[in-house]
């Protein structure tokens, strides 16, 4: 049978007191560990930084997103510059 996937056109950032923050339009987590998650959305790369992050709620057909911790920084990166600065982006330059 044929894949549905949902095409997401707008993306919500919602940070609640530094401790919670909600994001729609994720496609993929990267990475993530207790001070950084890494994600490719609809609006390019996004690194958030932070003390004892935890990813509580994961939904990639959705595209939604809900991190607890304390929220230090939000960042975006131009979504053509994803993977430019990763290791196979330096390998094929």
């Amino acid at each position: 049978m044929g894949e549905n996937k949902t095409t997401f056109t707008t993306q919500n950032i919602i940070l609640e007191n530094r401790g919670n923050l909600t994001i729609t339009g994720i496609e993929q987590v990267e990475s993530f560990n207790d001070n950084t998650i890494i994600l490719n959305s609809i609006k390019g790369g996004i690194v958030i930084k932070g003390n004892e992050l935890n990813i509580s709620n994961l939904n990639l057909e959705k595209g939604n997103l809900n991190i607890e911790g304390t929220i230090n920084s939000i960042t975006y990166s131009n979504k053509d510059n994803i993977g430019k600065n990763s290791l196979f982006g330096k390998m094929f330059k």
